[in-house]
């Protein structure tokens, strides 16, 4: 880490060419005011809409701007890792693109940083230019991971944080491919405070969260942090079973009496399908795991760069 950066202002970006002149501005606006040395990291992921273009020419009149330009998207938890990997500064601003994270804010992490407090995130009070689904979604995913992960994530807190340089060092050294970063940072510790801020509406362009990809985030945070889901299949087993064991006397009787409630294909049938169905969701749960072993297993990088400055404590 060079002595001569304080903070790192660390921004994923995957087609925001029509952002990233007014981030550019806003945020070198407010670190003036913060009057501390500070750097730029623009990680390009991929772009196809011009922002790498626009990333490496701006790099050449602002030497605040540190270019990390990635070989192909290899998604935004990625982006965020490397941006932590190439930071200089003694505390690291993650943001996005898009202009929902207000630069303005990060006076308000800084100074709560000063405080003494190593993570400082930044709290969604309100939500401008969303959808009423879009927030239902979202309180329900946050309240959600809260109640079956092993960790205590901040509730409606998105990736816009400030991180101290030994908080950064922790997250560096954990390489794991299917990432949740804001689940990592509540794991492991040190003192945390919340900022609130209103969220704003996206400054152009299209969102690059549709419903999928946050269906895919939160799949990542249940099996990255919880044993939830191998206990629902082994829950489903035992209710299977149990009506199995109390089905077996009432059978009996039934057939005894001379009913035939529970003659025929279709009785089979459907127990055959009840078990099969249980059978089957117990194995998907399991293929999620051992999918996500094997790539940890591969040992491949978590991301490959096509131009980069040197890393922190590279010669």
């Amino acid at each position: 880490m060079e002595p001569d950066v304080v903070f790192s202002i660390a921004v994923p970006v995957y087609n925001e060419v029509e952002s990233l002149p007014e981030l550019h501005r806003r945020v070198t606006e407010i670190m003036e005011q913060v009057g501390e040395p500070w750097e730029l990291l623009l990680i390009d992921d991929g772009s196809t809409d011009g922002s790498t273009d626009w990333i490496l020419a701006k790099a050449q009149e602002d030497a605040h701007i540190k270019p990390v330009i990635f070989a192909r998207n290899f998604g935004h938890q990625i982006a965020v890792t490397a941006g932590l990997d190439y930071s200089r500064g003694q505390a690291v601003v993650i943001m996005d693109a898009d202009l929902q994270d207000p630069p303005e804010v990060i006076a308000d992490l800084i100074e709560k940083w000063r405080d003494g407090f190593e993570v400082v995130y930044a709290v969604r009070a309100e939500r401008e230019g969303e959808t009423w689904f879009k927030k239902a979604t979202a309180a329900l995913f946050y309240r959600l991971i809260n109640r079956i992960t092993d960790v205590d994530i901040p509730v409606d807190t998105g990736d816009f944080r400030l991180m101290d340089r030994q908080v950064v060092n922790v997250l560096s050294g954990m390489r794991e491919r299917h990432r949740f970063p804001r689940a990592m940072v509540a794991w492991v510790g040190f003192r945390q405070i919340g900022v609130p801020y209103t969220r704003a509406a996206r400054y152009a362009g299209e969102t690059k969260y549709p419903f999928r990809k946050m269906l895919r985030l939160a799949l990542n945070a249940i099996t990255g942090f919880s044993y939830f889901p191998l206990q629902i299949a082994t829950y489903l087993g035992f209710f299977s079973a149990g009506i199995s064991i109390l089905a077996i006397p009432v059978v009996i009787a039934l057939r005894l009496m001379g009913s035939q409630a529970f003659f025929g294909q279709a009785t089979t049938l459907i127990a055959v399908l009840f078990l099969g169905g249980v059978q089957l969701i117990s194995l998907g749960i399991l293929g999620e795991y051992i999918g996500r072993l094997y790539d940890e297993a591969k040992g491949r990088p978590l991301y490959i760069v096509r131009e980069a400055p040197e890393k922190p404590g590279q010669p």
